[in-house]
């Protein structure tokens, strides 16, 4: 009896070391059990300079519901700057855009069509209340029509550098909701669609592009009154991760969150956008088709969570930076043969903790400016530039950034630290001569020790 005994939890012992060890060695979705995100797709990324810090799924197209509104909005503040529009413009509300702000089933506030709106109240409403008919209102007043206003947004997004996207309405909206009036080419069930890397990408230039569209993004709580009797219409944010958002969503708030767009269709589930800033560090999330309302703010926690504890901007390389046996670059037809050469400004990047032994320095010159030889040319003033410094990671968590232009975003200038003024000619002509008897008794020594 007792061999029995002894066999079983012998081959128990086994059978929980075996299982063990394929627990450790089973290949996981990447970064799926560091954060244990319950989303279909994410990412989060620095917004400075768009170097991706966390991916999960990031190259899958979902819908991404009202969030879409974030191109929309682009357009919209590019359509300011450029001054094809005024923030006082009005507004006239066509039958479509009467018809779908009236449905309460939806995100809205009701629109009249005796009455004329400002561009910005349109604005307000969108950006805070996520309102449709506003959205459709203005994508009208841009393009004349939101069919215009889709290949607006269509070629936008190919100029922003997107890759996954298809765009079919202004709102995120699924076409059905639309009441027939889809825009033309596009089909009456087909929703807008977007990775979570494209959807960064479009917050990641909305928000450097335009800052401004915080400031609207981070109201809380606001009254849309023009043209509605009564009190009007609370607009109480649906990004309940804003500090001062008021009541019982206080629990989901979350210390420098400002922005920027919520998102939910039955198609798309529950998607969030998030940006929040610490201490001179920016963030920019995205958590596509999570589960429920809130679920989407909860993972967009784990994000930030995350991001904030373990990434923090370091100085890499001080201002007058040298690497070793690369401060001197060799100067032609010079009163001196070298000059001293120094980064401009401190390189810094986000580094993730106890990571720094990692980075190596890079120097890259501006081989336009060398010769032949790899030297420059006399005469040299102080400061001019001669190419940069930039980093190499040798980490193994390196996901890249969101935009071909992210790795110059994280380099500096290097300058020469003194003049170098040009020879005269009796000079040159000295070492001209010095060569050529120098290069002459080079080969008859060579051609002696031949005989040998």
């Amino acid at each position: 009896m007792n061999k029995i005994i002894k066999s079983i939890f012998i081959y128990s012992l086994l059978s929980l070391l075996i299982v063990s060890t394929l627990v450790v060695n089973f290949p996981t979705k990447a970064g799926a059990v560091e954060l244990g995100l319950e989303a279909e797709a994410a990412i989060l990324v620095d917004a400075k300079t768009g170097k991706i810090l966390y991916q999960l799924n990031p190259d899958i197209t979902l819908p991404p519901a009202s969030m879409t509104k974030m191109m929309t909005e682009y357009l919209l503040l590019e359509a300011i700057e450029d001054k094809k529009l005024t923030w006082e413009d009005e507004v006239s509300i066509s039958d479509y855009v009467y018809k779908i702000s009236q449905n309460t089933s939806l995100s809205n506030v009701p629109l009249r069509k005796d009455v004329k709106y400002t561009v910005h109240e349109l604005y307000e409403s969108m950006a805070i209340y996520s309102a449709n008919g506003s959205t459709i209102a203005l994508a009208e007043k841009i393009a004349g029509s939101e069919t215009n206003f889709v290949q607006m947004m269509n070629d936008k997004a190919k100029e922003l550098g997107l890759e996954n996207y298809k765009f079919v309405n202004s709102t995120g909206l699924n076409n059905e909701d639309l009441l027939g009036n889809h825009p033309k080419g596009t089909g009456e069930t087909e929703e807008n669609m977007l990775s979570a890397r494209d959807t960064a990408r479009l917050a990641f230039h909305l928000i450097n592009d335009y800052p401004e569209v915080l400031k609207t993004a981070s109201i809380p709580f606001k009254k849309f009154t023009k043209g509605i009797d009564g009190e009007g219409i609370s607009m109480l944010n649906w990004n309940a991760m804003l500090p001062d958002i008021p009541g019982y969503l206080q629990q989901y708030a979350y210390p420098g969150v400002d922005g920027i767009k919520t998102g939910s269709t039955d198609l798309a589930g529950y998607c969030f956008t998030g940006t929040a800033e610490r201490n001179g560090v920016r963030l920019i999330s995205v958590v596509m088709k999570t589960d429920s309302l809130y679920a989407r703010f909860e993972e967009t926690k784990k994000l930030f969570d995350y991001g904030f504890s373990n990434f923090v901007e370091k100085e890499l390389y001080p201002v007058n930076y040298q690497i070793e046996g690369q401060d001197l670059l060799n100067v032609e037809k010079g009163k001196e043969k070298e000059v001293q050469i120094a980064s401009k400004e401190s390189l810094k990047t986000l580094v993730k903790a106890n990571e720094e032994e990692l980075y190596e320095p890079k120097l890259i010159l501006d081989q336009k400016l060398l010769s032949e030889g790899g030297s420059l040319i006399a005469p040299v003033e102080k400061g001019q530039t001669v190419g940069y410094l930039t980093f190499e990671y040798k980490g193994e968590s390196n996901y890249g950034y969101l935009t071909s232009a992210g790795e110059t975003k994280e380099k500096v200038e290097v300058v020469t630290l003194s003049q170098v003024e040009k020879a005269n000619w009796f000079s040159l002509t000295l070492r001209a001569i010095g060569s050529f008897f120098g290069d002459i008794w080079t080969s008859v020594s060579n051609g002696i020790k031949g005989l040998f």
